[in-house]
């Protein structure tokens, strides 16, 4: 079994800033793509940024103010959110596309359970 454990939501005020972890855990073979979603309610979870092999995707909403890492060695990614804003309040998704040593040769979609951020004065 694989998991994916996000951590570092909370209550900021605007123009604040955060930083969400996310780790990955478990038969792990290989993690290619990793990234960041978020999810209003009644609307659908959306793309905030990606990671794979060094390069880089951001939403337009992000370009700026979010910066996403990785660490290999550790199996966790990390989303930096500077100047936050009121809009950015969602529940926040991590995703890691997964080869586990059971079934080495797919790569699978594995979702965290989300961490929640709340950016208000």
């Amino acid at each position: 079994q694989v998991q994916l454990v996000e951590s570092g939501g909370g209550l900021v005020q605007p123009g604040g800033s955060l930083r969400l972890s996310c780790a990955a855990s478990g038969r792990i073979f290989t993690i290619a793509d990793m990234g960041w979603y978020r999810q209003t309610p009644g609307k659908q979870r959306e793309l905030v940024a990606t990671i794979n092999d060094g390069s880089t995707n951001y939403a337009d909403s992000a370009k700026g103010r979010f910066t996403i890492s990785r660490d290999n060695a550790a199996n966790t990614v990390y989303l930096q959110m500077n100047s936050l804003k009121p809009e950015d309040t969602a529940v926040y998704y991590c995703r890691g596309q997964i080869r586990t040593l059971a079934t080495p040769l797919l790569k699978i979609d594995y979702w965290g359970q989300g961490t929640q951020v709340t950016v208000s004065s």
